[in-house]
């Protein structure tokens, strides 16, 4: 009912860049002299808090014999909204001409529609230390937002800005002086990343030959009317046969400089 089939991708690209924001974090540990003893990359994973708390809990067993590494960062969407405060008028469409090779074709979509979705972004750490370290290199850059270009419709070559806003952040440290116990300092920012959704696209061949038909004088008697035709006329020797003529002009794509034959007929 709703129409053909059609995967845009335009969720999936926005989880992705979002998560790629964060995929290359790193903590380092120094020496009296401040030179830098080792450098450890954060581990980055898709899932809920709990999942990786649950898994630091668990004693290691035969079949999994190492437990999870501290510090690591997980992130997760945790729901979609629309926005009506982006809202346009959804009858706008926009045309784009085909790639190349593909000049004849014209590729039609409407407007896409605006869409806020909210990520949790944590931060796991077994230290204070660790976790500012990771805290201070995520925070400068959302003030409180960040852009991201998205190329969305690549068929389309529709590319838009994607601003990612920090709304809060929150800190827990559980630890209650159990020495049997793993301590886990946990900082969870929240963000809205408002994003686009697209319907599917529409192919259409370009128009090549325009008929204008024309009438004037009074309907009842005296009435003239006019048959105008137009079509692309070649500047240059497209299939360089030493002549520009009709098999030239069939071969005119959108892309180059050419004229118009004009055609008039009284009827």
């Amino acid at each position: 009912m709703l129409g053909p089939h059609f995967y845009n991708e335009a969720i999936r690209k926005t989880v992705v860049a979002f998560g790629t924001l964060f995929n290359n974090i790193e903590t380092r540990k120094y020496d009296s002299t401040g030179a830098v003893l080792e450098a450890e990359k954060v581990p980055l994973a898709y899932g809920p808090q709990n999942k990786f708390l649950t898994r630091l809990e668990q004693n290691p067993t035969v079949d999994k014999k190492v437990a999870i590494t501290l510090p690591r960062l997980y992130f997760e969407m945790s729901g979609i909204t629309y926005d009506s405060t982006r809202k346009i008028a959804p009858t706008q469409k926009y045309r784009t001409l085909a790639g190349v090779g593909e000049e004849n074709e014209v590729r039609m979509q409407y407007v896409p529609v605006p869409y806020n979705m909210e990520f949790e972004l944590g931060i796991i750490a077994k230290s204070q230390d660790t976790g500012l370290q990771i805290l201070e290199q995520i925070l400068p850059y959302f003030q409180p937002n960040f852009n991201v270009t998205l190329n969305f419709i690549p068929d389309m070559n529709e590319k838009k800005d994607v601003s990612i806003i920090l709304n809060n952040i929150n800190y827990a440290d559980d630890w209650d002086d159990n020495f049997l116990d793993r301590r886990s300092i946990v900082w969870t920012m929240s963000f809205t990343a408002r994003s686009y959704i697209y319907g599917p696209f529409n192919k259409s061949d370009v128009i090549k030959k325009a008929i204008v038909y024309e009438s004037t004088g009074d309907k009842n008697q005296g009435k003239r009317q006019t048959k105008m035709t137009y079509s692309p006329k070649a500047k240059t020797d497209k299939n360089a046969d030493g002549v520009i003529d009709a098999a030239d002009d069939a071969l005119v794509i959108s892309t180059d400089d050419f004229g118009f034959n004009e055609g008039i007929e009284l009827l």
